[in-house]
């Protein structure tokens, strides 16, 4: 599992990068927010732990960044900011968990645990229906019992649909959060990979609303 660690005191960040690499954790560490957001549109990550007050971009408009871009991605504040206005702006960029300095790292170990958990990012098995999963480790779609290998980007976009349940989700969304390579995908393309999943999934699947965007109808 891929963490992203935004954390500008040098030495706290080498602890909890060598914690959370103990624990299993792939972790890539910034120093400052633009370092941050240049590895996140390079790579994709599960989760990201950011400090709020580090350089060039803090961690609060590094996220707001993000949600206007449309890059969703599990996000806990790790800060020594613990205002009922700071705590209050954190969760209305959109963050999940707030942690306020100085922490041990077994609270650290509880919410990222928690996290984890509400987001089913560990699971290897992503349910669809009673009939249906996809496998994470395998990218394979198992139907009624039939493994139905998919293509990656095929994979990938099931997984976010399947993650942002009851929302419409635009091109701009789908492709900031699957091409993060940079490259943006034309609308015949996306069009393609729509059509392909309806094939293995039903027709009905993903509802296309003219002008906006999709929807996944489970």
């Amino acid at each position: 599992m891929n963490i992203l660690l935004l954390e500008d005191d040098v030495i706290l960040s080498e602890i909890l990068s060598e914690h959370l690499s103990e624990k299993g954790y792939s972790v890539s560490c910034a120093y400052d927010g633009e370092e941050a957001y240049e590895k996140i549109i390079k790579k994709r990550y599960d989760f990201m732990l950011f400090d709020v007050n580090v350089p060039l971009l803090n961690g609060f408009e590094l996220l707001k960044l993000l949600k206007e871009q449309y890059i969703n991605i599990p996000t806990i504040f790790i800060t020594s900011l613990d205002s009922a206005v700071d705590l209050k702006k954190g969760f209305d960029l959109g963050c999940d968990d707030y942690l306020k300095k100085p922490f041990d790292l077994i609270e650290l170990d509880a919410r990222i645990n928690y996290l984890i958990k509400t987001h089913n990012l560990n699971s290897t098995h992503i349910v669809i229906d009673a009939t249906s999963y996809l496998d994470k480790l395998t990218h394979t779609l198992v139907k009624e019992g039939e493994k139905i290998k998919l293509s990656k980007k095929d994979f990938e976009i099931i997984e976010y649909f399947l993650s942002q349940k009851d929302k419409i989700i635009s091109h701009a969304e789908l492709a900031a959060n699957i091409w993060i390579d940079g490259e943006v995908p034309s609308d015949a393309t996306l069009r393609t990979y729509i059509k392909n999943i309806r094939a293995h999934l039903g027709k009905d699947f993903i509802t296309t609303i003219k002008g906006v965007g999709y929807r996944v109808n489970i």
